[in-house]
């Protein structure tokens, strides 16, 4: 438990230290997946066929914290946070293909002193891949993804010249999100390199629509004020790995990419890079360190990152 608790904190450390800008982000994407390659054993391949039936894999988990404080001289601030999850995944082989099934939700909230609760964490995801087996590890494929968000979101302290098309009132909540404000549909046809192992990568080309409900919250996205959905046209590049580093630590990660042909030579492509690190102290018991990295130019011109270190229960239902 030693070493896995140095490697949680660590990670905790440099990634906290280092995404500022897309060029640091690239280098720690390299640096980690070339880390992960050479620290972890190599591992036997896990092929899926059609006698298995369906691979299935749910697990939910529920993380908290709690502090209360009275009349404690040294200071104290009470504080409630609890963040439910549910993750996914269904596979089967049929004749030559294989179908793919990722589901995620999460939700979590957060309540500290005198203030009411506020979110701190939101997630709806679901992916769906159909791959044609009979060409190899390189394998046709077709993908749909859709992500989005349960509750609304809001900036508890927001400037005026960070909203210039919203009516801010200092010192009032600004609502900035809620379902399907942001929403982001993608489709895509290409080939997937699927070596049964413990990663797969995909190229290919496709679309991806923005749909923003709420016709106040579209220019925050990238939108027109009557534009509620927006399609681009673009390439699309896509890692997904799960990997033992050490004993009881189990590193899963997703890498998604889009690069619209609009923006060729103007702008990054829009990425997304969620990790998550999973501590396992007993059955039931896990630390979970999440972290995720997204830019995307319509949005912000500053990387975006998100942390968040969550001791809880877990449970596998199937």
């Amino acid at each position: 438990m030693d070493a896995a608790l140095l490697f949680v904190l660590s990670l905790r450390h440099v990634f906290a230290k280092a995404f500022f800008t897309m060029d640091r982000f690239l280098s720690v994407l390299l640096i980690s997946v070339l880390a992960a390659g050479s620290l972890c054993a190599q591992e036997e391949p896990d092929t899926l066929t059609a006698a298995d039936g369906w691979r299935t894999s749910v697990i939910t988990s529920l993380a908290g914290s709690q502090a209360a404080y009275s009349n404690w001289q040294e200071g104290g601030v009470d504080a409630l946070a609890f963040t439910a999850a549910l993750a996914g995944q269904f596979e089967r082989v049929t004749g030559d293909f294989k179908q793919v099934h990722d589901l995620n939700l999460e939700y979590g909230q957060l309540r500290q002193d005198t203030l009411g609760f506020r979110k701190a964490s939101d997630l709806i995801r679901y992916a769906f891949a159909l791959q044609y087996r009979a060409t190899g590890v390189f394998q046709p494929t077709f993908s749909l993804e859709a992500r989005s968000q349960f509750a609304p979101g809001y900036d508890y302290d927001p400037m005026p010249e960070e909203y210039p098309t919203l009516m801010v009132v200092p010192g009032e909540e600004l609502r900035v999100s809620q379902f399907a404000a942001p929403a982001y549909l993608k489709q895509v046809a290409g080939v997937t390199y699927d070596p049964d192992s413990w990663f797969t990568v995909r190229l290919g080309v496709g679309a991806k629509e923005t749909i923003v409900s709420v016709e106040e919250l579209r220019p925050l996205y990238g939108n027109d004020s009557d534009q509620a959905v927006r399609t681009e046209a673009g390439l699309d590049f896509g890692v997904e790995a799960q990997r033992k580093v050490v004993e009881n630590v189990t590193w899963q990660s997703r890498l998604g990419l889009f690069q619209a042909v609009g923006q060729l030579g103007d702008a990054a492509p829009d990425t997304i890079w969620e990790n998550n690190v999973i501590m396992k102290v007993n059955d039931i018991l896990n630390v979970n360190l999440v972290f995720v990295t997204l830019f995307d130019n319509d949005v912000s011109e500053d990387l975006q990152f998100k942390e968040l270190l969550s001791v809880g229960f877990s449970f596998t239902v199937l």
